[in-house]
């Protein structure tokens, strides 16, 4: 029986170490991590490496430093966090806290949720009928919130820090067609603001907004 028990336990482990299913946390070093369609992980850590969580699958906190993070369609997690690499919510995902990437782009699908801050320094956001509640952030980043997304907490461009960066293009925001922004959109830096002509925005810090009508400037 005990010969059985330990046995068991191995197999478990070899499936966890090849990253294709997860029913407890992970953390690791090098390699990428799975979660499979419906499964419920806890947190998920490695540092050389992409995560991989599937529809309608769960996780708590997780993480990386080399790699991006991919969230299925209708799966949920705690916080998403990653230094190199971008970070992607399929359509429906909710994330509990935070989103946070170094360098790289933050898209998130229809009905997507992220209920506290979603911020990057460098990367692309993308929000497509989708809803952040608490404000975005980033120093480099084009912001494009399409149409139908809501984002509660403002926005904050803020001007580089700590290093010289020469100079740079100024990062594009776009407000959508029918969305949403509240709270202060606050810019650090130049910046070209478009807003549409049926969104609705808090007030404007440091930058002058054009408008536009249609479904993009």
């Amino acid at each position: 029986m005990h010969r059985t028990l330990v046995l068991s336990a191995a197999i478990a482990a070899l499936c966890l170490g090849g990253g294709a299913f997860a029913s407890g946390g992970i953390d690791r070093v090098n390699g990428s991590i799975h979660v499979a369609d419906g499964e419920h992980a806890g947190d998920l850590s490695t540092v050389n490496g992409g995560i991989r969580i599937d529809a309608g699958a769960s996780a708590a906190k997780v993480s990386t430093v080399n790699g991006g993070i991919e969230v299925g369609d209708n799966a949920t997690v705690d916080a998403l966090e990653t230094v190199n690499g971008g970070i992607e919510l399929g359509a429906g995902a909710r994330v509990a806290r935070t989103v946070e990437t170094v360098n790289g782009g933050i898209r998130l699908g229809k009905g997507a949720d992220i209920a506290g801050r979603a911020s990057n320094v460098n990367g692309r956001f993308e929000l497509r009928a989708a809803h952040v509640g608490g404000g975005i952030g980033t120093v480099g980043g084009d912001i494009d919130i399409g149409a139908d997304s809501r984002v509660e907490g403002g926005i904050l461009v803020d001007e580089p820090h700590g290093w010289s960066w020469g100079k740079q293009r100024n990062p594009r925001i776009v407000i959508g067609p029918r969305a949403i922004v509240t709270g202060t959109l606050e810019f650090r830096r130049d910046v070209d603001l478009y807003v549409s002509s049926s969104a609705k925005i808090g007030e404007i810090k440091g930058a002058t907004p054009h408008p536009f009508a249609g479904e993009q400037p």
